[in-house]
């Protein structure tokens, strides 16, 4: 298959000869890979190929049998005070939707902040974050009462509430619908761009892929290849990867 030129500079993540087998199935086969500074990095792949357990591995939230995983330079298991440079909205959240819960209180979760000091940067770092996700007039609304596309900008809030160096999405527009989807992937593409911090996701959608994303991770298992949009989405790759019976949607953007 064909592969595309990468960047030659430090990788702000970098997997190795990574295998991870869950129960008596091998979801993950020796699929190594880097992430760079400041790229927007997307997983593809069929259902069942393994994306969500290698970012689940990546994370240290389940064990590997074998393999290397490096973020920022350091082991996962030595990251430390590290790991708040590293933002994660999963697939699924599963909440009571009764639970009290504000938009501003789940937002502050994220801050690291302690001490009476720091009390005053925490509201405002919370402010900050919703207004960078529109959702500045939501901060009192129950989380129980949001839309799906609303819930995943709070929680992107969550993530940018203090500076990250990379964010790690799985699967983020499951649930949502297509118009949330696409003002989602316009409002993490102009804040990537603002700040600069890498993100590694996993994708189905190909069309919001090939527009937004850098680099393209094609994996069924095994790593099947790995470049440029423009290459690894060609249609010879696309067919070794889902087979012949792919079909594409393409979003229309809004101007």
């Amino acid at each position: 298959m064909k592969s595309a030129e990468i960047h030659q500079n430090l990788p702000v993540v970098e997997v190795q000869n990574l295998t991870v087998i869950r129960g008596k199935y091998q979801a993950v086969e020796s699929v190594s890979f880097q992430i760079f500074p400041g790229s927007n990095t997307a997983i593809i792949g069929p259902n069942g190929a393994g994306k969500s357990t290698l970012i689940q591995a990546i994370l240290g939230l389940i064990p590997y049998q074998s393999g290397y995983i490096e973020i920022l330079g350091r082991q996962i298991k030595n990251l430390g005070k590290y790991w708040h440079k590293i933002g994660y909205i999963p697939q699924k959240l599963p909440f009571d939707r009764s639970f009290p819960l504000t938009v501003a209180e789940l937002v502050s979760l994220g801050w690291s902040g302690r001490g009476l000091m720091k009390s005053r940067e925490k509201l405002i770092a919370v402010e900050i974050a919703l207004a960078k996700v529109g959702l500045q007039n939501h901060a009192k609304q129950s989380i129980g009462s949001l839309s799906g596309g609303e819930l995943k900008r709070v929680l992107l809030a969550y993530c940018l509430v203090q500076p990250r160096q990379v964010l790690i999405l799985d699967e983020v527009m499951a649930g949502v619908d297509p118009t949330g989807e696409i003002e989602f992937a316009e409002l993490l593409a102009n804040l990537h761009n603002e700040k600069g911090f890498s993100i590694l996701q996993v994708s189905h959608d190909l069309d919001m892929v090939s527009r937004y994303c850098d680099q393209v991770i094609c994996m069924n298992r095994r790593l099947l290849c790995q470049g440029k949009p423009s290459v690894a989405l060609d249609e010879d790759n696309l067919s070794e990867i889902y087979g012949e019976n792919l079909t594409r949607y393409f979003h229309r953007c809004r101007e």
